[in-house]
């Protein structure tokens, strides 16, 4: 393990290696004065994902945790690829719980997701509504219809970077790769509503994706402390160079041996992989046979097999044969 490494995937919790992060190269800085914001603790997204008993180690090739390393020194969106089930979004709350860097704000893109869905939403239908109810006040408060995105709270003036999780990339429309080149590169973005009307109001508390309220000064949003970014692709398309040249690439490979015994251990607990061998083998023989099965496969196939082993062999054997069936990888 290398003495440089702040995150170092041994699925234990270490807060203080991330005081050990240093300074950021020059051209990466960022110096907004942080705001008064406290950072909501680790949800129940996390613990599904990396197992209530042991966190599993999301990545296990000492290249690929050099690489997870480099974003977070260099503070560079990191683009995971790989096939569907190989933990991509996983390391993302990995990261998170191992740095103590609280909950992981979550972008899933979808083909209609545009930039603005990530950085913030005005209910200016809402406001208006407000406006005509007799005695109601509250609508002189733009802030009361603002919401910062997961992009735009990961950016706010932390002391700590936030974990951004922005999902499934590849799934965009041709546009938003592009429109988010800025924003990862400035570390800022503007709110025209609020921009507006600074010089009346140059202070206004929005709310952010965690819930809680923020003051947002000038009508911008500058970064203190960037994000740790994880964009994940199943290369269902090719990116711009010029995104590409922003980003630190990580292919992440299937989990095979002790990271997939960690992984199963961290859902059933400890000797679940011996027990559960012969189902393991099964799934494992995909990178024989050249089938795509996701880990997630055999995960349901271990819970469903565990019940029914009451029974008889038999029925796992069923069970596994019906659950992990190879899926079509689709046109590359």
């Amino acid at each position: 393990m290398s003495e440089w490494f702040i995150y170092r995937g041994v699925g234990e919790p270490d807060p203080a290696r991330i005081d050990a992060l240093p300074e950021p190269p020059p051209w990466r800085k960022f110096d907004a004065t942080p705001v008064d914001y406290e950072v909501p603790q680790l949800d129940s997204a996390t613990h599904r994902r990396l197992g209530e008993r042991t966190v599993p180690l999301p990545v296990q090739d000492p290249d690929a945790l050099e690489l997870v390393n480099a974003a977070l020194y260099l503070r560079r969106p990191l683009l995971v690829t790989g096939e569907p089930g190989v933990g991509k979004s996983t390391l993302a709350h990995s990261v998170a719980y191992e740095l103590d860097l609280g909950r992981v704000l979550e972008w899933p893109i979808v083909s209609r997701s545009e930039l603005r869905d990530g950085l913030y939403t005005y209910d200016a239908i809402g406001r208006l509504q407000d406006a005509q109810l007799p005695g109601e006040e509250g609508a002189q408060d733009i802030g009361r219809y603002i919401k910062l995105g997961p992009l735009g709270t990961a950016l706010l003036a932390a002391d700590k970077p936030r974990v951004l999780l922005i999902d499934e990339l590849d799934k965009s429309d041709i546009d938003l790769p592009n429109d988010l080149l800025n924003v990862l590169e400035e570390g800022r973005f503007a709110i025209p509503e609020l921009e507006r009307i600074a010089d009346r109001d140059p202070e206004v508390r929005v709310l952010t994706d965690d819930g809680r309220r923020v003051t947002v000064t000038g009508g911008q949003v500058h970064c203190h402390a960037f994000p740790f970014v994880i964009m994940t692709s199943n290369r269902e398309r090719e990116f711009p160079a010029a995104l590409m040249r922003r980003c630190i690439p990580l292919d992440l490979k299937a989990p095979r041996d002790e990271r997939l015994a960690a992984l199963v251990q961290a859902h059933f607990g400890h000797g679940a992989y011996e027990a559960n061998r012969d189902l393991v083998d099964q799934f494992t023989q995909s990178e024989a046979d050249g089938a795509l099965r996701p880990t997630d496969q055999l995960l349901n196939a271990i819970f469903l097999a565990q019940h029914a082993a009451r029974e008889a062999d038999r029925r796992r054997e069923e069970i596994s044969e019906l659950l992990m069936q190879p899926l079509d990888r689709g046109p590359r």
